[in-house]
């Protein structure tokens, strides 16, 4: 049995970070992937045409680029940016877009109401003031004492709970609050439901005022070369070792405490001091650990663990640049289109009672537009996706007609575009799942990111923290706080966690305190 200190479940970014950070601390660490690549989510292919590169999954990375947890690890990466950040397109053909430069973003947002070109500054320096104690406060383990005290003093009593109104808004209502027309409003809404809330959600202002005001920020920029140059600028700053096509079974556990792990071969590998699990918190707990060493209350819990929803992603090699009817969508990196602000919400609630959108909203990519690299002079490689509701299975008709439903609302847009394509690539939910099994039934997220499903209830009612009722065992995907997204914050606070657990001095009281905590909990 091969011995390390520490055995991380799963090569996805979150693993990856958490194995760098382990290793930063002196520990040996193994990292078991139960697929042939490394990277879960966050890979490139050429799967398209010869000559254009696809982000497979995820692509354009603001809590990447931001997140101070990537920050720390100074990875080996250089970034670029699309000319402007993101537009959303209304079915009228007006354009909204938000650039790096703050006068062309006001301008926009001007076109639509005269004076939200100055609301939209205001909001901005709004979010300037709180940015960098908003980002620590996010990205650090539940709950965020320091980072949290330090807002409050910032804001005083007033402002915070100012803050705390609108980290609860509904996105529209929170639009309604800040601007007076559409482009701005739509500006938020269209981040938002890069989410799987609708417009009309409780908690969905927070994800659009975070998206696009760091789009205004820092922008949305991509890795030069692909979405796979982060996973390997986590590989190649990572010292231990990794086996890939190794899928974990089982969790060993002994006394209560997490003692390695069993792989699909029947080899047993074991931990010294942590297992991390960067999977879905259903797979980690009831596949790999099983009831017999949960509590019966967590059990019960699970059952209602909810999922985000399913996902279709349609990759095309276009031979020209996209014909776009308003060329205001030419420069952006990504482009929002399918529906106005009412638009958004009839698409969410077809979503909500388990139908397919007749017209469906898009996220699209231009990666070409963001870094030539990605396809040869002239071209584009284009990506788009769009929610659908969270079922066991689709048919291939089902999946069909949707890409068909997918490219003609491009269409509307970019007249002719469909005869441009000369390479088309198709992930449906299960195609996905498959790719990658961490994305169950196309759930991106990890878990639903409805406020019943954040903080202290992620991933069920607890302490919102990684380390779990197994001893030494801990949760570092994107089904844990702060959720879903690339910024590796996950995969950091398990590190931290265990290494907060194996402390010579504290980690003693540390673990006295997470098992009573836990007893409590769950009794």
């Amino acid at each position: 049995m091969e011995t390390t200190d520490a055995i991380v479940i799963g090569a996805g970014h979150n693993g990856l970070v958490a194995a760098n950070l382990l290793a930063d601390a002196g520990w040996s660490v193994r990292v078991l992937e139960a697929t042939p690549h490394p990277g879960g989510a966050v890979r490139s292919g050429h799967v398209t045409a010869p000559g254009y590169l696809s982000d497979l999954f995820s692509s354009f990375y603001p809590l990447g680029y931001a997140s101070p947890v990537m920050k720390a690890l100074n990875l080996d990466l250089r970034w670029t940016h699309a000319p402007d950040v993101f537009t959303h397109l209304l079915p009228d053909g007006r354009a909204a877009t938000v650039s790096r430069e703050l006068d062309r973003t006001m301008a926009s947002m001007e076109a639509f109401a005269p004076g939200d070109g100055e609301r939209w500054r205001t909001a901005y320096r709004e979010w300037r003031d709180v940015s960098d104690r908003m980002m620590d406060t996010l990205f650090t383990p539940f709950p965020p004492v320091r980072h949290g005290l330090g807002l409050v003093r910032q804001l005083r009593v007033g402002g915070s709970l100012r803050l705390a109104r609108r980290l609860v808004l509904s996105v529209r209502e929170l639009a309604s609050e800040l601007f007076e027309g559409e482009g701005a409003a739509l500006a938020l809404a269209g981040c938002a439901l890069h989410t799987d809330l609708s417009p009309e959600e409780a908690g969905g202002g927070v994800y659009g005022w975070l998206l696009a005001m760091l789009a205004q920020q820092v922008g949305w920029p991509v890795p030069v070369g692909g979405a796979g140059e982060i996973t390997s600028a986590l590989i190649r700053r990572f010292p231990g070792e990794m086996s890939c096509g190794a899928p974990v079974t089982r969790v060993l556990v002994a006394r209560g405490r997490a003692m390695g792990v069993r792989t699909a071969d029947g080899r047993d590998w074991r931990a010294r001091r942590a297992v991390i699990a960067d999977v879905p918190a259903p797979a980690l707990f009831l596949d790999l650990v099983g009831e017999r060493w949960l509590p019966p209350r967590m059990t019960e819990d699970l059952a209602h663990f909810r999922w985000d929803g399913a996902t279709v992603k349609v990759d095309w090699a276009v031979r020209t640049r996209m014909p776009w009817t308003n060329p205001a969508a030419a420069g952006s990196g990504t482009v929002h289109l399918g529906a106005d602000l009412n638009g958004l919400t009839r698409y969410a609630a077809r979503l909500a009672s388990d139908q397919l959108p007749k017209h469906p909203f898009l996220l699209l990519g231009q990666t070409t537009t963001a870094d030539p690299s990605r396809s040869p002079e002239g071209t584009e490689s284009v990506w788009a996706y769009t929610h659908l509701p969270h079922r066991p299975s689709w048919t291939a008709d089902e999946i069909a007609g949707h890409v068909e439903r997918i490219e003609a609302v491009v269409e509307e847009h970019a007249p002719g575009f469909r005869r441009e394509v000369v390479g088309r690539n198709v992930f449906g939910p299960a195609d996905l799942e498959r790719e990658n099994p961490s994305l169950v039934g196309g759930a991106l997220g990890g878990g639903t990111a409805a406020a019943f499903q954040q903080l202290f209830l992620r991933p069920v009612p607890g302490l919102g923290r990684p380390d779990t009722p197994v001893d030494r065992l801990f949760l570092g995907s994107a089904s844990a706080h702060p959720g879903g997204g690339v910024h590796g914050a996950p995969g950091a606070n398990a590190a931290r966690a265990a290494l907060a657990r194996d402390r010579r001095l504290t980690g003693a009281a540390y673990r006295a305190a997470i098992s009573g905590a836990h007893r409590v909990i769950y009794a």
